[in-house]
């Protein structure tokens, strides 16, 4: 059985909306775009870049994949993390979209995300990562199907936009298995569900 781990950058305050750019996601009158890349370091690239080194899957949800399409597919910057997300297997859960076509190595996921993911976690193969995609992880987290959480907890409060957990999730319970702080204040937690 594969095991699933999702990454979120999230704020004090658990948005994880916009991290990247100011025009990113600005659903609801988000207007805090681009929040993050101010706080990265090398401690948090050399965190980001293990994470990569193991072998594994990725597993997005449509909004995000569609995002990263823009952002890594096209780029021939020499950037460790865009030859590792060209190179992998990439599966991208959605009802809507009509195939995955638009990035190299994806397969498209269709139907119901709990469902879908749940029966590519039961096949033999490798890890899958979540990076973003807060929609299918709350889903994913709501029917106990990710194992582990990396999260970068950044040292800023945003008072609007998409958290992590709105809404009802259901008591689950993790252990600290590790951590890192940044030199621009990002703790970086690793939590596997007991």
């Amino acid at each position: 059985m594969r095991s699933i781990n999702s990454t979120m950058f999230v704020s004090l305050d658990g948005v994880v909306q916009g991290l990247g750019r100011p025009d990113e996601d600005t659903r609801g009158g988000f207007a805090h775009g681009g929040w993050g890349p101010r706080y990265n370091d090398e401690v948090m690239g050399r965190e980001l870049g293990r994470g990569m080194a193991k072998s594994g899957d990725m597993l997005f949800g449509r909004r995000t994949w569609e995002d990263f399409i823009a952002a890594w597919s096209r780029s021939t910057d020499g950037n460790p993390f865009t030859a590792h997300m060209n190179a992998a297997t990439k599966y991208v859960v959605s009802r809507t979209l009509p195939d995955a076509d638009a990035w190299q190595n994806s397969i498209l996921l269709r139907g119901d995300a709990v469902e879908t993911v749940a029966s590519l976690k039961a096949q033999p193969g490798n890890d899958l990562s979540i990076n973003g995609s807060v929609s299918l992880v709350r889903s994913l987290h709501a029917a106990g199907l990710i194992d582990t959480y990396t999260l970068l907890i950044h040292p800023l409060t945003l008072g609007s936009g998409a958290r992590l957990f709105e809404g009802a999730a259901p008591l689950t319970e993790f252990e600290l298995t590790g951590s890192v702080t940044t030199t621009k204040g990002v703790i970086i937690a690793h939590y596997a569900r007991r």
